[in-house]
């Protein structure tokens, strides 16, 4: 017998094998014989049928399976069931991943059993074959579907249609019949909900419930987006009634049960493009020296009540959206906008946290409470910054003067035109500018600390896009933090982590923000990158992984590199997340920290406000259950908008990228695998990738040691971190690929 020959007999019986265990799982009440088997597995030649009675006779002798009647077989129970969640892969094969298994399961894509992408379900793993590494498997049921909707295009038959989803993962088109197309049209984008899928069906059958509008188009993509992680775009027609109906007017008799701190200088800084102000400061000099300075954020708890429509549909939503080109709020438009907003020259009702702090910023106070509030002035991000940057207060006088740095004469705060929200040069008064100037010497400090203490300081690069009325790129920038937006960061911080320890130290049901100490196999993958750039990170001990990822942070900073080391660094760290059992916040080396100050934008604070103010009444501790649930609620939610704003950066990155087709690029490595190698634009951070198959002056294999291409001839090699020249190949806004062409190594093309 040939070698081919004995592969082939071998590959069948291991198939027979696997059917056999199958069959027996699918009708465990139900003894077979070897007829009913080979009917199911479709055996109907004869060595087919002479294997299938061997290994029946095999496998009832090493006891895997019993006669329980003469020829008649049944699947012994066994230990080998476990529950776990899909993970499909690009080839429509998958893996079962198990709490209770230290590897995952692989599941070919025949005996995936109508399971989902992140379904849970319950698998069979089957007997480990001699020799072999991996444990295989074959999934039984399916426990929970991940999702029911799917985005994908139309293809319209005479009588009925299918859908053919976007999702790569997503294995199987879905058929929906005529009566239930919803006036789409062949090639619209479509948003489709599987409706049942028949045991002998090929495909699942569903319903269009949304017609998206046609791909390609950027309100169709932009809907489609949101649509594909199930977030909404718009509010329900109840909501929004509701929401409207509310009285938003500030009363005296609800003044009279708060803190008035209307007489108090009071000003917000947010973004320039900012709608809704969920926070203010305000700032007075106690008569012994020190500060007083409040940290009030939007009352949204008055508004919102438990139980309510409008409380529901925030819950379900978790999160505002934040897409290139919009936000999708969490709360309408009367709420996130207009009563909660901390508007300029407007009485608001605040929750506050109240702090007595000395020159060497340390806490000699503290008070939280609802108040009600007067912001005296709004400013832009840039505006604060003017400030700080060309202004100082006079030292060691108990009435300090303003002086600008530059003539270090006193003179009058003046913001100049270029950079003022009213496109006019205008004066800051004393008071503010002198609040401004204090409290950014104040956050430095605060941050100083912080860092002695451990924390990490990711400053990532964000990328944003100038867009013009049509919503098209017409070009890429750089959001950096600067001091202004250090010091608004340090002051939320103080209030977030104060609110956390005063409930915490009672050991009362509290939503944390917790953040978990890093992997250590991640750190050993994470050095085993940066080492390409001769960098490293020192996993002695916490203190000192700490001080080494600022170090390497820092480093970085500017160089062509930073947004590749700042991602993986990112990603080297556990996830943060909402949750009842406190375990403090590993970056920001806090033991107690929770979210309080953006409740207009995100449903955990709205919780937080609520529980605070039910202990500061006396209120007995809530359940924990309840809060629990919501908190992983309010998790899942996060990570799903994160998802989108990702998508919809990548999505504006390639349109971007439609109109320099004709440019040559210089860019990094970002990413090496088996079908190519990812690259990262220098002076935009588009990314995209260079097919394997597109390389051609060599035949190139994968090095996952070295995070390389490796040529087989030439042993050219195209490694993580190298400096590449490339141009665009191809474009696709309707999957969201971008494709680059790889010209050659910068320092070859250059030289």
């Amino acid at each position: 017998m040939t070698k081919r020959k004995k592969r082939a007999e071998k590959q069948r019986k291991i198939e027979i094998t696997k059917g056999i265990f199958s069959v027996l799982e699918k009708n465990k009440n139900q003894p077979l014989n070897y007829k009913q088997i080979a009917s199911k597995l479709g055996i109907k030649d004869t060595s087919g049928r002479n294997l299938l009675i061997k290994r029946l006779g095999q496998l009832k002798a090493k006891n895997k399976i019993e006669e329980v009647e003469r020829g008649k077989y049944k699947v012994i129970p066994s230990q080998n069931y476990y529950t776990g969640i899909v993970d499909i892969t690009g080839r429509g094969n998958a893996y079962v991943i198990c709490d209770d298994l230290e590897k995952d399961v692989f599941i070919p894509s025949s005996l995936l059993s109508k399971a989902l992408h992140g379904d849970e379900v319950e698998v069979y793993v089957f007997p480990r074959r001699r020799g072999s590494k991996r444990l295989e498997g074959e999934i039984t049921k399916v426990i929970n579907r991940k999702r029911t909707t799917f985005v994908g295009i139309v293809q319209m038959q005479k009588n009925f249609a299918f859908v053919v989803p976007g999702d790569f993962r997503m294995y199987t088109d879905i058929f929906v019949a005529k009566n239930k197309i919803n006036e789409a049209e062949d090639g619209d984008k479509v948003l489709v909900e599987i409706t049942d899928w028949p045991d002998k069906a090929e495909s699942p059958y569903g319903k269009i419930i949304k017609v998206l509008g046609k791909p390609g188009e950027h309100q169709t993509e932009m809907h489609a987006i949101l649509a594909e992680y199930g977030l909404p775009y718009e509010f329900p027609g109840d909501v929004e009634h509701f929401a409207n109906k509310l009285d938003t007017s500030i009363q005296e008799s609800e003044i009279k049960k708060r803190r008035d701190m209307r007489g108090v200088t009071t000003f917000t800084i947010d973004p320039k493009d900012a709608k809704d102000f969920d926070d203010a400061l305000s700032f007075q000099v106690l008569d012994n020296g020190n500060y007083e300075i409040g940290i009030h954020i939007a009352d949204v708890s008055h508004y919102v009540q438990p139980g309510s429509i409008l409380d529901d549909e925030a819950y379900n939503r978790a999160t505002s959206v934040y897409l290139v080109d919009r936000v999708v709020p969490m709360l309408p438009e009367v709420l996130s906008n207009n009563a909660c907003s901390l508007r300029p020259n407007e009485e608001k009702y605040t929750f506050s946290a109240v702090f007595e702090i000395d020159q060497n910023a340390g806490i000699k106070n503290q008070w939280f409470g609802r108040t009600v509030t007067y912001s005296d002035q709004r400013f832009a991000y840039e505006e604060a910054q003017h400030i700080i940057e060309n202004y100082e207060l006079e030292d060691g006088v108990d009435n300090p003067k303003i002086l600008h740095k530059e003539t270090g004469k006193a003179d009058a705060v003046a913001i100049p035109q270029e950079l003022s929200l009213s496109e006019k040069e205008y004066e800051v008064s004393d008071t503010i500018a002198e609040a401004i100037l204090v409290l950014d010497k104040l956050a430095k400090v605060m941050r100083h600390r912080r860092m002695d203490a451990g924390a990490i300081s990711f400053d990532k690069v964000e990328v944003k896009f100038r867009l013009n009325e049509e919503n098209d790129p017409m070009g890429v920038y750089f959001k950096e933090a600067k001091d202004a937006n250090k010091l608004i960061e340090e002051f939320m911080l103080l209030a977030n982590r104060r609110v956390a320890e005063f409930i915490g130290k009672q050991k009362k049901t509290f939503v944390y923000r917790v953040h978990d100490e890093p992997d250590d196999e991640k750190l050993i993958q994470l050095n085993g990158v940066i080492s390409r750039f001769g960098y490293s990170v020192n996993l002695k001990s916490r203190k000192t992984i700490t001080s080494s990822l600022n170090q390497l942070l820092d480093e970085v900073q500017g160089k062509k590199e930073q947004n590749l080391v700042d991602t993986l660094a990112i990603r080297s760290m556990s996830k943060a997340e909402y949750t009842t059992e406190n375990i403090g916040h590993y970056g920001l080396a806090f033991d107690y920290y929770t979210h309080f100050t953006s409740p207009i934008r995100r449903y955990p604070d709205v919780m937080v406000h609520r529980l605070l103010q039910h202990y500061l009444d006396g209120g007995e501790s809530a359940k924990e259950e309840e809060y629990q649930e919501k908190c992983r609620h309010s998790s899942q939610m996060e990570g799903l908008a994160a998802s989108a704003e990702r998508d919809s950066v990548k999505y504006m990155q390639i349109k971007f990228m439609e109109d320099h087709k004709d440019q040559d690029f210089i860019g990094v490595i970002s990413g090496v695998t088996e079908w190519g190698i990812y690259v990262e634009i220098i002076e935009n951070k588009c990314e995209g990738m260079v097919r394997i198959r597109d390389i051609k002056d060599d035949y190139y294999v994968f090095d996952e040691q070295q995070y390389a291409l490796v040529g087989e001839v030439t042993k050219n090699m195209y490694q993580l971190g190298d400096e590449v020249m490339v141009t665009v190949k191809n474009t696709d806004l309707i999957k969201r690929h971008l494709d680059f062409e790889l010209l050659g190594k910068k320092e070859d093309l250059l030289s």
